[in-house]
């Protein structure tokens, strides 16, 4: 067998293959029989006809073709073998070149490859700051707003009112068939906070309801809006937006006050205000990190990748593609829509919509993911088994709390159907602890802390290897058996 290859530029392999004829001769045999065991030809018995009968009966393009799906299947492997090629899918028979000699051409997708090139001296500082006093200040409020009482009334709004308004928004200068579904909103509701204590997620824009004060139910308002060239909204940088709002009803506020009393009301784990504040105190934290952390992980991520040389065919891409939309179709469905009324909703079409936004999603999550795996592989992330255990709980408490799952109705489903949820969740706690080490590692580079020495494995994770899977799935058996839960939990890259 004489294999010719070429790499092409979208990263797949042409293989040329040229076999023996005998090798093509005996295919073409083998596939007769096969076919004269399938039918009946008049005067022989199933699969004892000549190969000369058979071949007047099926006629020799029918042979050829079943002769070649033999020879794909029998020598394929063997041809990646030969030709040193590491698949990333499926390839396909691109044609028949010639049948003396027998030669085919074959096109293979190559497994992604990723040079990080020079990552290590990339340097990008840590600089998150906890949040103050104030954004607890704004936290609160929001609580109180919660357990506030309301009446309705007659007069104008003043400060501090809970209203009930529609808007209708239009952008100056948009293009035809521009999406500015999100500039309108039916029955949504808004608090006149005082002037210092406006929020930035407000909507449409901040300050947007004071503007409504002076207002009565029935009546309305059109605004004119312009916005800052630095909108987190790329839609909105720099437009103009006019906004007609009408108000269905006012509602006085009445807020709870702020002490030992509100703060039981809350939850019988308080017993004073401090403990409230501790805990939000603590929460507010929590979320400020996680969201500092993905914009400095994308940060570091980002400069990485401009440095990074990542090469992967185009079926990989496609792949990855199905994922994303498939993940917005289950958030869709969460929301009572399906794919193809949101495509309306958007007046887009699957092909733009798939060409214009999930193509460059997938792409960056494939070369973000390719980095993270090529970082963990060099410098041997890994975790032992007492490090799987205690992250696997950690996932179970996590859909506990959440209440993702049915618990009880898993505890009566039977052994297989635990045994599959154990074994998704372990998956995704060991996704997680990965991708967490790894976080963490890049972390280290971008700060100029790392040094090869902090890649040697601990003494426990020495003893157990990324790829002992046997004592940790035990451990996972065990864990779901004693407390009836598991579940498929999103992936955490948060270190």
């Amino acid at each position: 067998m004489n294999i010719e290859k070429n790499i092409r530029d979208d990263h797949q392999a042409e293989l040329t293959v040229e076999i023996d004829p005998e090798q093509m001769e005996a295919a073409k045999r083998k596939a007769a029989r096969r076919l004269a065991q399938r039918g009946k030809i008049p005067g022989f018995r199933p699969g004892k006809a000549p190969y000369d009968m058979i071949r007047r009966h099926y006629g020799d393009e029918a042979i050829v073709e079943a002769a070649i799906d033999l020879l794909v299947d029998d020598l394929y492997p063997e041809i990646l073998k030969q030709a040193e090629v590491d698949p990333a899918a499926p390839g396909s028979l691109e044609k028949v070149e010639s049948f003396d000699p027998p030669k085919f051409v074959f096109r293979v997708p190559l497994a992604p490859t990723v040079d990080l090139g020079d990552y290590l001296s990339i340097r990008v500082p840590y600089e998150w700051t906890p949040p103050g006093e104030k954004e607890l200040d704004e936290a609160l409020d929001n609580l109180r707003q919660m357990y506030a009482s309301t009446k309705t009334v007659e007069r104008e709004m003043q400060e501090g009112d809970y209203a009930l308004i529609s808007v209708v928004g239009e952008k100056q200068g948009a293009t035809e068939g521009e999406d500015q579904s999100e500039l309108s909103r039916e029955n949504t509701a808004v608090v006149v906070r005082p002037e210092d204590k406006q929020s930035d997620d407000e909507w449409p824009f901040k300050g947007f309801a004071r503007g409504l004060i002076g207002m009565k139910p029935g009546e309305s308002k059109t605004v004119t809006h312009e916005y800052p060239e630095d909108e987190e909204d790329a839609a909105l940088k720099g437009a103009t937006v006019v906004f007609n709002a009408t108000v269905k009803s006012v509602r006085a506020v009445t807020l709870p006050e702020l002490n030992d009393e509100f703060a039981k009301t809350v939850s019988e784990q308080y017993e004073t205000l401090d403990q409230l504040k501790d805990f939000m105190r603590a929460d507010l934290e929590a979320h400020a990190r996680a969201e500092y952390d993905d914009e400095y992980f994308n940060k570091v991520l980002e400069q990485i990748r401009e440095g990074a040389a990542i090469k992967y065919p185009p079926q990989v891409l496609d792949h990855e593609g199905e994922h994303v939309l498939g993940e917005l179709s289950q958030r869709l469905a969460s929301q009572g829509m399906d794919l193809e009324t949101y495509f309306k909703v958007r007046n887009t079409t699957r092909e733009k919509f798939m060409e214009d936004e999930v193509k460059p999603a997938a792409a960056n999550r494939l070369a973000r993911g390719l980095i993270l795996d090529e970082i963990a592989r060099i410098h041997k992330v890994n975790f032992d088994e007492a490090a799987l255990t205690e992250e696997f709980h950690q996932t179970l408490n996590e859909l506990a709390y959440q209440g993702a799952v049915d618990f009880e109705r898993l505890n009566k489903s039977g052994k297989e159907n635990q045994a599959r949820f154990s074994s998704a969740v372990a998956t995704q706690s060991a996704n997680r602890l990965i991708t967490r080490r790894t976080l963490e590692k890049i972390k280290s580079i971008a700060l100029g802390e790392w040094k090869p020495e902090d890649d040697e494995p601990k003494a426990a994770e020495a003893e157990t290897g990324p790829g002992e899977a046997a004592p940790a799935s035990e451990v996972r058996e065990e864990t779901v058996q004693a407390s009836g839960e598991e579940s498929d939990a999103e992936t955490s890259t948060n270190p």
